[in-house]
């Protein structure tokens, strides 16, 4: 059974640093388009950053200098940064993964096969 499930999330001040993480199982994450979405309320899912499987990337422009992806193969595990947080960085995250990916497709959630529960990051003073 392939299975995502994030950890991390939590709540940060504004300007503050948070790891997040997915570890897979069921399938290894390598060979796999993997990315992280967001969702605020009432707000629709969003792509924040994410990566095919060919190694095109998507950047969601409000995150660009301040998160990042990574993943730690030996773990199947992959991780987003986020520094510099703003309140309006509060949401829903969930990572995601999928088979090959059209790059012009990245940043559609319907796109893509499995996602985790979601782990919420709020960030305030």
């Amino acid at each position: 059974q392939l299975q995502l499930v994030e950890s991390g999330g939590g709540l940060v001040q504004p300007g503050g640093s948070r790891r997040l993480s997915c570890a897979a199982s069921g399938f290894t994450l390598d060979y796999y388009s993997v990315g992280w979405f967001r969702q605020a309320p009432g707000k629709e899912r969003e792509a924040v950053l994410c990566i095919s499987s060919t190694g095109e990337t998507y950047y969601a422009d409000s995150v660009k200098g301040r998160f990042t992806i990574s993943r730690d193969s030996a773990k199947n595990t992959m991780y987003l940064q986020m520094n510099s947080l703003k309140p309006e960085d509060t949401a829903l995250y969930y990572c995601a993964a999928t088979g090959d990916i059209d790059q012009h497709l990245l940043r559609a959630p319907g796109e893509w096969d499995y996602w985790g529960q979601g782990t919420q990051v709020t960030v305030t003073s």
